[in-house]
């Protein structure tokens, strides 16, 4: 047992994942014990930091479903946090299509009643499609705290990526306001600021 909240962190395949490791030790200084998952096109993008990531989390990075019957590598989570998350990732989640790992712990986490957050990562055009709005909406009806817009990720029009822009520390502010967080050790604000 952990003496810790656990913040499932979870990632798919936008820019912003490249930072993921610094993103860990934010959220571990702030309280947590954190269990990282990726996306497969992601675990393949840090394909050599895995085990660095592993070392750092003190637990193996997950991209896929367990086989039936083997046991969980990872405790029950307090609070999970999917970001980046792309816009087949926001998709998938808001009309229930889990063929991948992490879209599937969310999608359960809402019938589990765990604090989920999510922070997309689109440029502006997805943005404007029909379903995009409508996912976005229907995420938020089931209880999960989306960050986009005002207070969030705003869209860059494509081809203008700022991933180092990324507003990582407003997801992890809102794991904590959520309910399943610890209490941090100091601001949160005002340390992840100052790590991109």
């Amino acid at each position: 047992m952990t003496a810790n909240r656990v913040l499932y962190l979870l990632g798919s395949a936008a820019p912003p994942v490249l930072d993921i490791g610094k993103v860990v030790e934010q959220a571990k200084a702030d309280g947590w014990d954190v269990c990282l998952g990726l996306t497969p096109t992601a675990a393949g993008w840090l394909e050599e930091r895995i085990p660095a990531l592993e070392e750092l989390t003190g637990r193996p990075v997950r991209s896929r479903y367990k086989l039936p019957g083997d046991p969980d590598v990872w405790p029950p989570a307090d609070a999970a946090v999917l970001a980046p998350a792309t816009f087949n990732t926001i998709n998938q989640w808001a009309l229930g299509i889990t063929d991948k790992f992490v879209v599937g712990l969310v999608a359960e986490g809402v019938g589990k009643g765990i604090p989920l957050v999510t922070m997309p990562c689109v440029n502006a055009a997805y943005a404007r499609h029909p379903q995009f709005s409508r996912s976005v909406a229907s995420l938020r009806e089931m209880g999960v705290t989306v960050l986009c817009g005002d207070g969030g990720f705003v869209p860059n029009e494509p081809g203008q990526s700022r991933p180092d822009d990324y507003p990582w520390h407003l997801a992890l502010e809102a794991a904590q306001r959520s309910g399943g967080g610890a209490t941090p050790p100091r601001s949160t604000a005002t340390a992840a600021r100052s790590r991109p």
